[in-house]
């Protein structure tokens, strides 16, 4: 929900630009000024630790990097002919920004979210071990790897096996993010 929400709002601020687009950009400069995972801690700390309110704190710390990106796609399609071509047909500015611009956009978002969700998987897991994440019994990788500490000299594959999980899960989403990439993106095709 916080993504459609930021889709929403970068898409208004690159379509209509002048003080909704400072306002807008000012405040994800805010949120980009901190450290990702300090803020996510600062977030889950006030709104308390467990899955949910960690999944929402991280939505919220890459909130910022699809509003630019959807900012500066939208910017760059405004310059468009089709999109000169459907203003002069008669299209409202709704129709303009969600059928005729959006789609347009989505290909760099749908890289950035694979590329981010690796990111947000360590820093998922970087709370769970803190503690401010899933908390027990709930199963969570971070979780895991906090409570298996005391037997890494005993029982190392208790720590290793969810340590190899996060990687190996990590190292996949970023390849499918890089092949997302090199599908949609025009400039990397070959004639």
């Amino acid at each position: 929900m916080a993504g459609f929400c930021t889709a929403v709002d970068s898409l208004i601020a690159g379509f209509f630009g002048g003080w909704v687009d400072s306002v807008i950009m000012r405040v994800m400069d805010v949120i980009l000024a901190f450290p990702s995972l300090l803020l996510a801690l600062v977030l889950v700390a006030v709104l308390g630790p467990g899955l949910t309110n960690a999944m929402i704190a991280i939505a919220i710390v890459y909130q910022p990097h699809f509003a630019r990106l959807t900012r500066a796609a939208v910017m760059g399609e405004m310059r468009r002919e089709y999109v000169t071509a459907a203003r002069v047909a008669g299209a409202g500015n709704l129709r303009l920004m969600f059928k005729t611009i959006l789609p347009n956009c989505l290909g760099p978002l749908i890289v950035q979210a694979t590329l981010s969700f690796s990111s947000a998987v360590l820093d998922s897991a970087a709370l769970g071990f803190l503690g401010m994440g899933a908390q027990p019994p709930a199963p969570e990788w971070g979780t895991m790897l906090a409570e298996a500490r005391e037997f890494i000299l005993r029982a190392w594959w208790v720590v290793t096996l969810p340590g190899l999980a996060i990687l190996v899960s990590v190292l996949a989403i970023n390849m499918m993010g890089d092949g997302l990439r090199d599908a949609l993106d025009p400039k990397l095709k070959r004639s």
